[in-house]
């Protein structure tokens, strides 16, 4: 007499939830490949460029790329790999810095909107209002315009400029968090308001700034870029990713490379930063589905 098998339980909904977050696409697992090759060239520029970036040859100018030069020269001769690689290090720093001071004042006038007194709230959420009528573009100049072009201006412009979208985000966040139902038990239970400020609003209200965070550096490396293509970046010698393309668009139809590469890096690290935000946002998503 054949025995028959008997029926596998499914797993539990956690589990299965915790399975499909395990399974990391490989549009992702490469993205961080690239993003861990940017940070070692922003933490460790010698190891990858193999020339001296402020280096001139004026017999090597406008050269295509080559064994000798692999992205090409510029017109005063200067290795363009180098020159990107050193670069690195200016615009993540320039990407991080933006992000941070976005996320502080996004934080503040978050939180103070979402859980300040009518005194405190009305007040705040008249000033995002006005914030979010500027385009962040225009912003961003008048900003810079104001401060000079400079790295530390750039930061103060772009990180102000798309605070307001952050902090409009954490105040909705905020309110959905306090008027849930954990949030009334706690209270039921007579825990003290900045108990359940501090153990149940806070910590679910900045649960998707994860992915925020990812998302907003290749972002705000974008916005950066651009201010120093315009010309209110950093000042030249130097080779951050904005200024490159600046200094290679009289050259763009004797010299496409100036402008090809140097726009590449900059695609690669906002398309690795938002393809690693997105998965981040799902996986978040997904455990709280669960």
């Amino acid at each position: 007499m054949s025995v028959l098998p008997l029926p596998v339980p499914p797993a539990p909904r956690a589990r299965r939830g915790r399975s499909r977050a395990l399974r990391v696409p490989v549009s992702v697992v490469i993205s961080a490949a690239v993003v861990v090759l940017f940070v070692v060239a922003a933490v460790f520029p010698g190891l990858l460029a193999t020339h001296d970036p402020l280096k001139t040859d004026l017999y090597a100018t406008l050269q295509k790329p080559s064994g000798s030069h692999w992205l090409g020269t510029d017109d005063v001769g200067r290795d363009l790999f180098s020159r990107i690689v050193w670069g690195t290090r200016t615009s993540l720093l320039i990407g991080l810095g933006v992000m941070a001071l976005a996320m502080v004042v996004a934080v503040v006038m978050g939180l103070a909107s979402g859980l300040g007194p009518s005194w405190v709230s009305g007040p705040v959420n008249r000033l995002l209002e006005v914030m979010l009528a500027f385009p962040t573009l225009l912003l961003a100049l008048l900003l810079v315009a104001l401060l000079g072009p400079s790295a530390e201006s750039l930061i103060v412009s772009v990180g102000v400029s798309t605070a307001p979208g952050y902090a409009r985000l954490i105040r909705a966040q905020t309110i959905s968090v306090k008027r849930s139902g954990y949030v009334e038990a706690a209270r039921a239970l007579g825990h003290t308001t900045r108990t359940v400020v501090r153990q149940h609003v806070i910590p679910n209200a900045f649960r998707p700034l994860v992915a925020l965070i990812a998302l907003g550096i290749g972002t705000s490396v974008v916005w950066a870029s651009g201010l120093s293509f315009l010309g209110l970046g950093v000042a030249p010698p130097s080779s951050e990713w904005g200024l490159l393309l600046n200094a290679g668009k009289t050259q763009i139809t004797v010299a496409w490379w100036l402008e090809i590469f140097p726009g590449l890096a900059i695609v690669l690290v906002t398309l690795s930063f938002t393809l690693i935000g997105r998965y981040i946002q799902a996986v978040v998503e997904g455990d709280h589905v669960s």
